[in-house]
């Protein structure tokens, strides 16, 4: 595991301890991961969320039956 320097003003690193101890974090180190993580799933969803937008912007549906996938297929293997 890599590690990482952080500086933090002292109000903050006490607030950091204190959720470390009051919560069950076995230290600062865990409850700063945990909040690291919980934002990388925030990006995440984020970025779905736009991706479903952009889709849902994008024109008119398509219907998706057996020749919407028969021209898909043919299309993928240069049938087409």
């Amino acid at each position: 595991m890599a590690t990482m320097n952080v500086s933090l003003p002292d109000s903050l690193k006490h607030f950091v301890q204190e959720r470390a101890n009051s919560s069950d974090y076995s230290n600062p180190s865990d409850y700063i991961r945990a909040l690291i993580r919980a934002d990388k799933q925030r990006a995440a969803e984020e970025k779905l969320e736009a991706a479903l937008l952009e889709g849902l912007s994008s024109g008119p549906s398509v219907s998706i039956d057996n020749t919407f996938w028969e021209r898909l297929n043919q299309r993928a293997s240069g049938s087409a």
